[in-house]
């Protein structure tokens, strides 16, 4: 089995120091990015998150404050990754939901201004859910009769990911070698930014999905309310979610001055 690309496509998988969006950071991250040709490249780093990793999550990855201290910060290799990743759609197990969301934190904090308009994202779990309800370890088991070792590894999460996704399209005859309709069968509710503070009605039109103003439109509460704009840029949202709500903004002024 060979998945159908028309781009390249990177999976990846990222070990952090907690599971805040917003506040942690990356200890480790491994992208397995695999080519139209079929070609495939592994990269991993050790990454210094600049903050202690708390015991209780060591000893679910297994990586310490010393294994990290003499790593480079993410700041420090976000260009290479940056460069690795910037042409490929993006796969992964719950990545939609974290891993991407904290990446796009990741690289907004070292000024590289990461983009998901062009890419199409895969969620290899969410797939796995609708049609099992299991957990990685299971898929791995169920679909490729293998157990997974070294479990929160982010090394043999990534290639187990892409080994239960190929195993899922050899599986089920409704699901397609493509990763358009990967993408779009393994995507839940659509936020205009990853946290899903924004999300769109059935109109495409973003809408707050939190607080006082939830079902709302984003461009009425700008305008009626623009100190509402100034409280969410200072208040504790994520980068990402905070240049959605900009951009919108400024799409709203400049389309008040065509």
């Amino acid at each position: 089995m060979t998945l159908n690309l028309t781009k390249p496509i990177c999976f990846f998988d990222l070990e952090t120091t907690g599971v805040n969006i917003t506040t942690d950071r990356v200890v480790e991250i491994a992208v397995l990015k695999v080519h139209p040709n079929g070609k495939e490249e592994s990269h991993r780093w050790l990454v210094n998150p600049e903050m202690p990793i708390p015991k209780e999550v060591t000893a679910i990855h297994g990586i310490s404050d010393a294994d990290v201290a003499d790593k480079p910060t993410f700041k420090e290799i976000a260009k290479e990754v940056h460069n690795l990743i910037k042409d490929s759609d993006l796969g992964g197990f719950n990545s939609n939901r974290f891993d991407i969301p904290l990446l796009a934190e990741e690289m907004l904090r070292a000024d590289l201004d990461f983009d998901m308009k062009n890419r199409l994202t895969i969620d290899v779990q969410t797939i796995f859910h609708k049609m099992e309800q299991r957990t990685l370890s299971a898929a791995y088991k169920f679909y490729c009769d293998k157990n997974l070792e070294d479990a929160h590894s982010a090394e043999a999460d990534t290639m187990a990911t892409y080994e239960v996704l190929k195993a899922q399209i050899a599986k089920y005859d409704d699901i397609e070698n493509d990763t358009k309709f990967l993408a779009e069968f393994s995507s839940r509710k659509k936020f205009a930014d990853f946290a899903g503070f924004i999300v769109f009605n059935k109109k495409g039109e973003e809408c707050f999905s939190f607080g006082k103003h939830k079902g709302k439109l984003v461009t009425e509460i700008l305008e009626n309310e623009p100190g509402y704009f100034g409280w969410l840029l200072n208040a504790d949202f994520p980068l990402y979610t905070k240049k959605v709500l900009t951009a919108i903004k400024l799409r709203s002024f400049n389309n008040k001055l065509r």
